[in-house]
């Protein structure tokens, strides 16, 4: 099976996408499960199709992800961001309208690092006068 694809890697927060693109129809696997049953919401979904919306290729690739760290949002956001960048590398005249969405932009907030003698990043205990 000597298939030819496309690659994207996306990332957001913790989580990282490796996003192989076929230039024919199928559905959208991530994990080895249908992209319905890892991204269950709407919302997760519409994150996700948000790529295909934009260049009007729905139904025309097909994707197969494989992603590991993060959060179920955290998730979506790097397939999304993955997808976008497997259509730039096959076809960069998409580049134009993804770019115009946000699309091909990383995420680039992170979960900031707890400080020693504080409880969280930047929460101290609290103050008293007397």
């Amino acid at each position: 099976m000597n298939e030819h694809y496309y690659y994207g890697t996306g990332r957001r927060k913790t989580a990282v996408a490796r996003v192989r693109l076929y230039a024919d129809s199928g559905p959208i696997i991530v994990n080895g499960k249908p992209v319905e049953e890892v991204f269950p919401w709407d919302s997760w979904l519409q994150q996700v199709n948000e790529p295909f919306r934009v260049t009007d290729t729905a139904g025309k690739l097909r994707v197969v992800a494989k992603i590991t760290g993060g959060g179920v949002v955290s998730q979506a956001g790097a397939l999304r961001h993955g997808i976008s960048r497997a259509m730039l590398v096959m076809d960069p005249n998409l580049r134009q309208p993804l770019k115009r969405a946000g699309l091909l932009t990383r995420d680039s907030r992170e979960k900031e690092r707890k400080k020693y003698g504080l409880k969280r990043a930047r929460k101290a205990k609290q103050y008293t006068k007397r």
